[in-house]
């Protein structure tokens, strides 16, 4: 199915939101719950599928929905199309502070591999369905690396991730990354697991017992703050989960740093 070609725009620098432009029948997917704000005339449905293959049967469907499952997704995708007339606008944000990347499927050769929850919204005829890794390492120890999203097609799609992004392309060359740090990479990138270092460095080194490699020819997303990180740091500092509040620059943040050795 030919993707629909639709107009955007993004707005703000670290918490983005990108403002989709439909056409008179024009329909958008997205994450549910990803919706900020549409305007009269969009009309919107939760479906099970992504609609790239409208006349697949109640199984397929079925099937599609629970492979979303396994990568924590809601089982459905919500479908925003434009019924009224003229041009009529929806806008979609993730639910933490980031960067949206647009992509034009086309010119990324039709295929982009991503980490589970990086996807946010695309035009409708994309496929989106899941990549189990091939290889043992990758899926024991990936972390975040092992199930990945696989989004296919020839309109735009938009993914989302944390922190600054970086763009590389790779030739024939190899880079080793935090799991964590990847958003996504073209069809022509390997990947794989790698142990990180010696055994000093990988339990005193802060970095993790390993760390992903990916060679070959083609594009690759990196993220400097990954939502994980970001919660490991929040859930270290609560009191409710057994840390520490520290108020910084207080009177009683400086007597906690004081009582507790820092």
């Amino acid at each position: 199915m030919k993707c629909h070609e639709v107009d955007f725009e993004i707005f703000g620098d670290d918490m983005q939101t990108v403002e989709v432009e439909l056409d008179p029948g024009e329909t958008v997917i997205a994450e549910a719950g990803a919706m900020n704000w549409m305007e009269e005339g969009v009309s919107f449905e939760a479906k099970m599928g992504d609609g790239s293959q409208p006349d697949r049967g109640l199984m397929g469907k079925l099937l599609d929905a629970g492979k979303r499952a396994v990568t924590g997704e809601s089982l459905f995708l919500t479908h925003f199309t434009n019924q009224g007339r003229g041009k009529k606008r929806v806008a979609f944000s993730a639910p933490y502070p980031g960067k949206i990347i647009p992509l034009d499927m086309n010119k990324m050769g039709g295929e982009l591999i991503c980490q589970k929850d990086a996807f946010l919204c695309a035009a409708l005829g994309t496929r989106v369905s899941i990549a189990f890794n091939k290889k043992l390492g990758a899926g024991f120890f990936g972390g975040e690396g092992f199930i990945l999203q696989r989004l296919q097609g020839d309109g735009m799609a938009f993914v989302h991730a944390g922190g600054t992004i970086v763009e590389k392309q790779l030739n024939h060359e190899t880079i080793m990354v935090d799991t964590g740090c990847i958003v996504g990479f073209s069809p022509g990138i390997d990947y794989d697991i790698q142990r990180a270092g010696n055994l000093k460095s990988m339990f005193f080194g802060g970095e993790g017992l390993f760390l992903a490699t990916l060679s070959g020819q083609g594009t690759v997303f990196l993220q400097s703050l990954p939502f994980s990180r970001l919660a490991d740091r929040i859930i270290a500092h609560a009191p409710s989960a057994g840390g520490t509040a520290k108020g910084e620059g207080s009177l009683l943040g400086g007597i906690g740093r004081l009582l507790d050795g820092d």
